[in-house]
């Protein structure tokens, strides 16, 4: 056989793989599973061909031909495909949601664990002021005398807020990342970081309510308020989850069972991520800004719990696998 007859017994297996590749360069994922099964044995295939040009007819066009297809193939099969903009999607859409819905134990006692200790804090720093020497933190302490003079240390300068706004990310950020790392301690740093934020907002909210300025800490905290506390509460959940496993493995193995909670924690505190940094914006640039209505502000706040919490609680929903 020479060259011209390997060439036209062959070309309609050769332009086919050219046709798939043809498609498939900007996204591999614009085939449909058949086409990709298809593309890869005409790949193998043509591999072979390439071997018998390259030993029979080395210097003919047509293995400068297979050459090139080769390479195209090589660069189109075992290129490493970047998280692609579905995949995204998807996520934000379906997996971040349905994770939320199906841990929804995990996220009750996690806001249980945050929000009762603040309601009592808040209670009884409101009935007992004399408390706060010793249930508030250093830092806050040193702003009691301003809250009694009925004013708050919530105003940001403009120049400033860019720099707050980042600091308020990173902040919230390794509040969510600690309260998730904490399940490795069998949940108990997640614990104490729910509880120690529980406290921390009741408390303080029981200050400025008994010194008549609690509507005023609210005006500035409700915008971002709802988001942030969410997310907390979320990553707090990743951390239980993680903790419950290594208490209560179960029917597996104590590792095997980690693992499985973990990947289903890295979906929660993945979609905390996003959401935080939204918070941080908001917090940064809106809560502070006294030219901004206190009805916008607490619009705004209201505004975004409705649209998160109907995200969390209906998102895909009704698609198949819920």
């Amino acid at each position: 056989m020479n060259a011209d007859q390997f060439y036209q017994s062959r070309r309609a297996d050769w332009q086919r793989l050219s046709t798939l590749l043809d498609r498939s360069q900007a996204n591999i994922g614009q085939l449909s599973p058949d086409e990709v099964k298809q593309m890869g044995q005409l790949y193998r295939a043509v591999t072979s061909d390439l071997a018998v040009a390259q030993r029979e007819f080395p210097r003919h066009q047509v293995t400068t031909y297979l050459n090139q297809l080769v390479a195209r193939g090589h660069a189109v099969l075992y290129r490493s495909e970047p998280l692609a903009l579905r995949q995204i999607t998807r996520f934000v859409r379906v997996t971040f949601p349905r994770m939320f819905r199906a841990t929804w134990r995990f996220q009750l006692t996690a806001v249980l664990l945050l929000l009762v200790p603040a309601l009592l804090a808040g209670l009884w720093l409101n009935w007992r002021i004399g408390a706060a020497d010793w249930l508030l933190p250093t830092a806050v302490q040193s702003l009691l005398p301003m809250i009694e003079e009925q004013e708050l240390w919530v105003d940001i300068p403009v120049a400033e807020r860019p720099y707050t706004s980042t600091f308020i990310m990173t902040n919230n950020i390794r509040v969510a990342v600690t309260a998730f790392a904490g399940g490795l301690t069998a949940g108990l740093l997640t614990i104490y970081v729910l509880l120690f934020n529980g406290l921390l907002l009741g408390a303080v909210t029981g200050v400025t309510a008994h010194y008549d300025v609690g509507f005023e800490l609210w005006t500035f905290v409700i915008g971002h308020g709802v988001i942030e506390l969410t997310t907390i509460y979320i990553a707090g959940a990743s951390g239980l989850m993680m903790g419950w496993a290594i208490i209560h493995p179960g029917l597996h193995r104590r590792r095997d069972a980690l693992t499985q909670a973990a990947r289903r924690a890295v979906v929660l505190i993945g979609g905390c991520i996003p959401l935080l940094v939204i918070a941080g914006i908001i917090e940064g640039f809106i809560s502070p800004n006294e030219n901004i209505p206190v009805a916008v502000k607490w619009a705004v706040g209201i505004g975004t719990g409705i649209v998160l919490y109907a995200y969390l609680l209906l998102a895909s929903r009704n698609a198949p696998g819920e």
